[in-house]
């Protein structure tokens, strides 16, 4: 009966110690490996000609090439220097680490695929019109509060709902 009552102990304590284990790994799970970083995360690159390739390295065949410095995107996963990213589009590929940038940035309702204007206020929640803006067009985010973002669109300054923006996530906060 006792050594029952000490393997039961023995036991109890591995599994409990296996379950802090598997936790750990649970919480870190959405952390990249490389940076510790969340994952997904937003991005910009930095140069105005990026290759996407289809694998980590520079020996992979080139996918595509992104052509617009300060585009968004999500990087989904990370291996050594390269950076699985998505476009808004859907597009996967892997990047270098040094083309990206932490600046924030977005583009504006990239699903909107007719001529509609989105209105950047002077406020948040609308207000006073500062100008118009069409799906596509990139913008500098400054900062987000889960509802609304102020951004930078050329040198305008002003507020365009978070919800029609690609580069940030709902509801995340940006500072």
């Amino acid at each position: 009966m006792t050594k029952f009552r000490i393997v039961c102990g023995i036991l109890v304590a591995f599994s409990f110690f296996s379950g802090v284990s598997l936790a750990q790994e649970a919480a870190q799970r959405n952390a990249g490996p490389v940076t510790g970083l969340p994952l997904p995360r937003f991005v910009s690159l930095k140069a105005s000609e990026v290759n996407a390739r289809v694998g980590p390295g520079g020996e992979y065949q080139i996918a595509w090439v992104f052509r617009r410095a300060g585009l968004p995107v999500e990087v989904i996963a990370e291996f050594e220097n390269w950076r699985q990213v998505r476009d808004s589009e859907g597009g996967t590929g892997w990047v270098n680490a040094a083309l990206t940038s932490a600046r924030r940035t977005a583009v504006v309702a990239p699903w909107v695929k007719d001529r509609m204007l989105f209105r950047l206020t002077a406020t948040r929640g609308g207000g006073t019109l500062v100008a118009q803006i069409e799906p596509g067009a990139i913008v500098d985010i400054a900062q987000c509060d889960g509802e609304d973002c102020e951004v930078y669109a050329s040198k305008q300054k002003g507020y365009l709902p978070q919800k029609s923006l690609w580069g940030v996530y709902p509801g995340e906060k940006v500072k």
